[in-house]
């Protein structure tokens, strides 16, 4: 059974544009967040072999540390012409410099290389929502699309080539608002992110504005 959440959460993540979109979500709802980069709080070590076991992990770690309910999210790309990859793996691909540009051209080099016309991509997005008493609920979303040459400045990571499908633009081309295109009467998202997030909400939060 779900648990509404209220007053003071944890955001475990030191992923700035993460933080950025997670704390535009939580906007309507009144609910005070802090992340586990604000606090101080280590990355724990992401050994899972799927989206919702690597979030787990994290939101597991930012409560036990903190006594606080916290919600994780574990999210990537997923090429279908690559068996999936980058999927767990996207944020690895970027290096520890976060370098999202030489990622993005290392996907188009391997589409290359495979000899693949096959562009179809999804995002996927788990969040795991941890309470320190060990109560856990996940909740997943994804987009699909295609991928197409990098286009805007906007969001992050692999935002610029991917073209949700129903759109002209990219999520680089998107303002936040749009990217996460939630639609609170209808319980509708339209980025990976915002569809897990409006799961969340409709479970655990009370009504969003």
């Amino acid at each position: 059974m779900s648990r509404r959440l209220t007053g003071k959460v944890v955001i475990a993540t030191h992923n700035a544009g993460k933080l950025t979109e997670m704390r535009e979500l939580l906007a309507p709802f009144g609910v005070e967040a802090v992340s586990a980069g604000e606090i101080g709080l280590p990355e724990p070590e992401e050994t899972g072999t799927m989206f919702a076991e690597n979030a787990a992990i994290k939101a597991k770690a930012a409560a036990d540390a903190t006594g606080l309910p916290a919600f994780a999210d574990d999210s990537g790309l997923c090429v279908d012409a690559l068996d999936g990859a980058p999927g767990i793996f996207s944020a690895r691909w970027a290096g520890p410099n976060k370098d999202f540009a030489a990622a993005m051209a290392r996907i188009f080099a391997e589409l290359d290389d495979r000899g693949a016309a096959d562009r179809r991509a999804h995002f996927v997005s788990a969040l795991v929502l941890a309470w320190p008493d060990g109560h856990t609920e996940l909740f997943e979303g994804r987009v699909f699309g295609d991928l197409v040459a990098a286009r805007g400045t906007a969001g992050f990571g692999y935002d610029p080539i991917f073209r949700p499908d129903g759109h002209a633009r990219t999520f680089g081309e998107m303002s936040a608002e749009e990217k996460h295109g939630v639609d609170w009467q209808k319980g509708q998202g339209l980025s990976h992110r915002a569809r897990a997030f409006v799961a969340l909400s409709r479970a655990c939060l009370a009504s969003g504005s």
